[in-house]
């Protein structure tokens, strides 16, 4: 973690320029790899998000998250970037703005999601996944914060999921050859530990299988309101982060999923039984989510839970602007 201080623009009478054209609006989010502002076009008059690095940060993150979206570039969900470069001591990256997150969403509708809400973002994010995957990386760090939904001013894209925030992310293979990295052991941790998976907890190296473990563990957090893992109260983040491990070893898929669709537990044991270098069938992925929404007589009308709130006027009303809270967080 840096321990230098993060810049923090002043407000001034004269608006501040960036990125040749994006005006500088206010603070969305801060972490401690940089911060976040709103921002504005002033050539489209579109909204924008503005992420700032210092320079001589002691853990870069910006300009390696700038070259993986470049290759990212094009897909359905990822963010498009408008403009990279330095500004004064910063490093900056102006990019689309974006909605709340699916953890602000959680909230807004009582921290419990529907099974048609959880089916429907659930085949959502299995998609992105592969997108990513099929681009070479994984994305370890898969949590409902990192998943957002498109911002009002296209609604084309509103309700729509978009992956953010790869600092984590990792090529795993060779783009030409398609060689898969080596297994290895004894690795550090990387990713949030709600959601991570048993054998990241173990010190394995990541491959794809674990971004879609912990992508079960996140539609099962939807699903059940939580995780038996969470609210462990331990001051030592190592002993902590043991005990998360021991548990989810110790819980059985069945039992996490009792009482809702067997086809979750089918899908958790599906995603731990894959090998280190195994391609996942994301179809089967998919067909799963759709068959737990079959086996409860539903149907996918596209209808989400957060189109519902207020009346039907959605999560957005007049007066209220998106949560204030980070909606593209940093890396954790």
């Amino acid at each position: 973690m840096p321990k230098k201080p993060i810049h923090v623009y002043e407000s001034t009478n004269d608006p501040i320029i960036v990125g040749i054209h994006h005006r500088l609006g206010e603070i969305l989010g801060q972490g401690s790899f940089g911060i976040i502002y709103e921002g504005l076009n002033q050539t489209s008059n579109k909204p924008v998000a503005i992420k700032f690095e210092t320079c001589d940060a002691e853990v870069p993150q910006l300009r390696l998250e700038y070259e993986i979206y470049k290759v990212l570039s094009g897909i359905v969900g990822i963010p498009k970037v408008h403009f990279f470069g330095v500004e004064g001591i910063d490093y900056c990256m102006v990019m689309d703005l974006l909605g709340p997150s699916l953890e602000d969403l959680f909230e807004m509708c009582g921290r419990q999601f529907s099974l048609k809400t959880v089916v429907g973002v659930g085949q959502e994010m299995v998609t992105l996944l592969q997108a990513v995957h099929d681009r070479h990386f994984i994305f370890r760090d898969v949590k409902p914060d990192n998943f957002l939904i498109g911002d009002l001013s296209n609604p084309e894209t509103v309700n729509h999921l978009h992956l953010i925030d790869f600092g984590m992310a990792k090529r795993y293979r060779d783009p030409k050859t398609h060689q898969h990295i080596p297994f290895k052991e004894k690795k550090s941790l990387s990713g949030t530990a709600r959601y991570m998976s048993i054998n990241t907890h173990c010190g394995k190296e990541q491959s794809r299988r674990d971004d879609l473990e912990s992508l079960c563990h996140v539609l099962l957090y939807f699903l059940r309101g939580s995780l038996p893992w969470q609210g462990i109260q331990v001051k030592n983040h190592k002993v902590k982060y043991e005990r998360i491990c021991q548990v989810k070893q110790a819980t059985d898929p069945s039992d996490l999923c009792d009482n809702y669709p067997d086809e979750f537990g089918t899908l958790l044991k599906y995603t731990r039984s894959l090998r280190f270098d195994e391609a996942p069938d994301y179809d089967y992925c998919r067909e799963l989510l759709s068959d737990a929404l079959t086996a409860s007589d539903q149907v996918d009308d596209g209808i989400r839970d957060w189109m519902l709130l207020n009346n039907g006027k959605g999560w957005e009303v007049t007066g209220r602007r998106r949560p204030k809270k980070p909606l593209l967080l940093m890396p954790n």
